[in-house]
């Protein structure tokens, strides 16, 4: 049991997401340097809490260890409502926030997990390809989003995850430029994320590691 909360995570990675939820909360934590792609040392303490050896994993006060961002999401809402991570229940704009959160999560961060690292999936002759390929349809997803955003914020007037979200994942192939170019209003959106002194330094510590090789390369 820890006496608060603790993230496994790596510079330059998702578990950005999961230190801007937190700070939204104004919950303390520390963090563990678990990079997936680091040394054995770090990946052995990974492997202890994600048997996935995937980062963001956090492990909460009580012990319970929570996999998938969006998963900690909910749980830092349930906690610390006052985070307003989410829409209120029962609502349509919880359904709207909750629909293009899940696909953020589901659509688009798996193709990091292919795209990234293309010869785990294929052979090497492939790998190219995969890589390509993986790259043009997330710029087709991330129209999508863009299709769908509004202004100031994802949801319209009230701030969510999802912003959170697109603040961190902007820094991600295919990179801040070709969003500013091809989906303004996403770019805008991680602009104000960023110009929040809540955000900032998080978001400046893990934009400065960004030559890391996943998930940005």
């Amino acid at each position: 049991m820890t006496t608060q909360y603790r993230l496994y995570g790596a510079l330059g990675s998702g578990s950005a997401i999961v230190e801007l939820m937190l700070a939204k909360a104004g919950v303390g934590y520390e963090t563990v340097e678990a990079a997936p792609w680091g040394d054995a040392a770090q990946r052995a303490l990974l492997g202890q809490v994600n048997p996935l050896g995937q980062v963001p994993t956090l492990v909460t006060p009580s012990g319970t260890i929570l996999t998938e961002s969006a998963a900690i999401a909910f749980h830092i809402h349930d906690h610390f409502p006052a985070s307003a991570l989410l829409p209120p229940p029962a609502t349509p704009a919880r359904d709207w926030c909750m629909r293009w959160l899940i696909f953020l999560v589901a659509a688009i961060y798996p193709s990091f997990t292919y795209g990234d690292e293309p010869s785990r999936w294929v052979d090497a002759g492939a790998a190219a390809e995969l890589r390509s390929r993986t790259d043009r349809w997330r710029q087709n997803l991330w129209r999508m989003v863009e299709a769908e955003a509004a202004i100031p914020w994802f949801l319209g007037d009230t701030s969510s995850a999802i912003d959170l979200y697109i603040a961190v994942m902007v820094e991600w192939r295919p990179r801040r430029a070709w969003f500013q170019d091809n989906c303004p209003k996403l770019a805008a959106i991680a602009e104000r994320v960023a110009s929040d002194p809540t955000f900032a330094a998080i978001l400046d510590r893990h934009r400065a590691a960004a030559a890391s090789p996943l998930p940005g390369s």
